[in-house]
């Protein structure tokens, strides 16, 4: 489990489910003109969790963007794969919640996964 994770989880939340960046994250332009650095980064700071309340999204280190949300307040978790990310395993999230929020996250390691642990929580 990540550190930032770690530092945040309130009194008696536990972790349901956690995953990253799928390593198919090697082909972007900008992993590529970094020497593939980008990518390394992209994937050790980024947390994509599920505890028995809420789900947390952190990505980026200097510049970080968070997304939590309590489970509560979630409608639905969408999972969009192309062909290619059926065979790897790997897709985007879209979280819908019940304020019209909607975000989306892209190439997650086992977003299948991810909607299911999130159903059997709710």
């Amino acid at each position: 489990m990540g550190s930032y994770v770690n530092k945040h989880l309130i009194n008696d939340e536990t972790v349901a489910f956690e995953t990253r960046l799928h390593w198919t994250t090697i082909f972007t332009l900008r992993s590529l003109f970094t020497l593939s650095l980008a990518f390394w980064f992209d994937r050790w700071l980024s947390e994509f969790v599920i505890t028995n309340r809420r789900i947390i999204i952190k990505t980026g280190f200097i510049a970080r963007n968070t997304f939590e949300m309590n489970l509560s307040k979630i409608e639905s978790v969408n999972v969009d794969q192309s062909v290619m990310g059926r065979i790897l395993n790997y897709g985007s999230i879209t979280i819908i919640g019940s304020g019209g929020t909607k975000e989306t996250f892209h190439r997650i390691s086992g977003p299948l996964e991810f909607r299911k642990a999130f159903q059997e929580l709710c």
